[in-house]
């Protein structure tokens, strides 16, 4: 699953993808906004991404990736 989180006041944005269900991922989301906690999860590669709930602007959950191969029309 891709995952984009926009931090507040920062140009960049954090970019990955995680294994998680996009409902696992929104649940994760809501459940850090509500408490005011920080957010985190961790990606494919078993990196750990924390980020705080109040800096979170917004976050993208995208479609499943499939690896392409080859030129794509």
């Amino acid at each position: 699953m891709d995952i984009r989180i926009g931090i507040l006041n920062s140009p960049r944005e954090l970019s990955f993808e995680s294994s998680k269900t996009a409902a696992e991922i929104e649940q994760a989301v809501t459940e850090a906004l509500a408490s005011g906690t920080v957010l985190s999860i961790a990606d494919d590669k078993g990196k750990q991404y924390v980020v705080p709930a109040a800096s979170i602007g917004y976050v993208e959950i995208g479609s499943e990736s499939t690896r392409r191969i080859g030129f794509v029309g």
